[in-house]
C-alpha cells in the first residue's frame, strides 16, 4: 500500500511486532499488551512478515458502508422537500416518495437526512390532552393540562 497512514492503535501493533520480530518481546507477553489473543497474534505475525506494515491496517479502510445511500439520491431528497413537497411532514413525505418518485426509504431515513439539513416537520403530533377531577382544583373548576 502506497502512502499507507496508520492509526495509533496501529501505530502500538507495529512496534510491538518488531520487538517480537527482534526477538525482545515474547509472543505471550505481546499479546497481552495490545490486547489479543496468543492465537491472533501470531496470525497477524505472519501476516506482518509476508505484507509488511499493510497488514495491520484494517482493511475495510476506504470503503463505504454496505447500507449507505448514494449522495445524488439523498440530495434529491432534500431537494424534493423544500420544492415540491414543501410543508408534508417525514412520514407523508416517505410515502409520496415511495409512489410517485419510486424513491424507497425508510421514515427514519427521510427524518435523519431532513433534520440534518435543517427542515423540520412542519407540525409536530400534539400529546394527549387530561382532564383533571374538578375536586383537585377545587369546587366547580376544571383544569386541561398537557
Amino acid at each position: 500500500m502506497k502512502g499507507l497512514t496508520l492509526s495509533t492503535r496501529e501505530e502500538t501493533r507495529l512496534t510491538i511486532m518488531n520487538l517480537i520480530l527482534d526477538r525482545q518481546c515474547p509472543v505471550k507477553e505481546a499479546a497481552h499488551l495490545i490486547g489479543l489473543s496468543e492465537r491472533h497474534t501470531w496470525r497477524l505475525l505472519s501476516a506482518y512478515r509476508r505484507e509488511g506494515a499493510a497488514a495491520l491496517a484494517h482493511k475495510n479502510r476506504g470503503c463505504s458502508p454496505w447500507n449507505s445511500k448514494d449522495p445524488d439520491l439523498l440530495a434529491r431528497v432534500v431537494e424534493l422537500a423544500r420544492n415540491r413537497y414543501q410543508g408534508v411532514n417525514h412520514s407523508h413525505l416517505t410515502e409520496l416518495l415511495a409512489e410517485r418518485e419510486g424513491i424507497a426509504l425508510s421514515r427514519s431515513t427521510v427524518r435523519r437526512l431532513l433534520l440534518g439539513s435543517g427542515l423540520p416537520s412542519p407540525r409536530h403530533r400534539r400529546g394527549p390532552l387530561h382532564r383533571w377531577p374538578p375536586s383537585a382544583h377545587g369546587p366547580g373548576r376544571v383544569c386541561w393540562c398537557r
